[in-house]
């Protein structure tokens, strides 16, 4: 791919976040190497969601922006969890995992269904939009059915599906919060390779970007 091809890419990845619409991110063959279906968290519907848990099937995780984490007191669960199974010496992508708590919004039911996952999430992102103002536990509930995960400062100290999302919302010019679902195979039962994935997209009008064009473009 051309670098214009990239950039294009690049641009139309972002136009579509400021939209409202989904993104296919590959991360890195040599990280990763999976490829996420990624929204603005603030506009995500039940439909979005439902989408997400049978398209691509993985964990369905809200990404904040490392700045709202700290505005609403959130911890890596790692640091949280006072048990050895929080040890993350072996992990084979990275230094740490970014997750932290898992939340529902207090007007939901059981948490689960696409209804309340979708009032959770959307609620996640207009709280992202002025973190200061919201008073977390007040409107979220732990343990719960979304997980949250903190994204690191910047593309510099990280380039996970994370931080990717959260860089893809802020040169949209929208509230630093994302959804991200890993695209899963149910014939390999492995990740959905990037040649299917490109497929998906295509038979979806979605846009489906590089984690390197991203890099390049937004990387500190």
């Amino acid at each position: 791919m051309s670098k214009s091809d990239s950039a294009s890419r690049v641009d139309a990845a972002v136009a579509a976040f400021r939209d409202g619409g989904p993104v296919l991110v590959h991360d890195a063959a040599d990280r990763e190497g999976e490829v996420d279906l990624v929204y603005p968290a603030e506009g995500v519907t039940p439909d979005a969601v439902a989408r997400m848990r049978n398209d691509a099937g993985g964990l369905i995780c809200v990404a904040l922006a490392g700045q709202v984490a700290d505005a609403f007191g959130l911890p890596f669960a790692s640091d949280a969890f006072d048990h050895p199974a929080a040890d993350h010496d072996h992990l084979g992508y990275d230094e740490r995992s970014s997750f932290s708590l898992s939340v529902n919004h207090r007007e939901t039911y059981t948490g689960i269904t696409d209804n309340d996952r979708a009032l959770t999430i959307s609620e996640l992102g207009r709280a992202a939009a002025d973190p200061d103002a919201v008073e977390f536990s007040d409107a979220f509930r732990a343990p719960g059915h979304v997980h949250l995960l903190r994204a690191a400062p910047s593309l510099a100290d990280r380039q996970g599906h994370t931080e990717l999302a959260i860089a893809l919302a802020e040169e949209a010019g929208i509230a630093p919060a994302a959804v991200v679902c890993e695209m899963l195979d149910g014939e390999t039962n492995e990740a959905l390779s990037v040649a299917d994935a490109k497929a998906y997209a295509d038979r979806n009008d979605f846009v489906y970007v590089e984690g390197s064009d991203l890099l390049d473009a937004f990387g500190e």
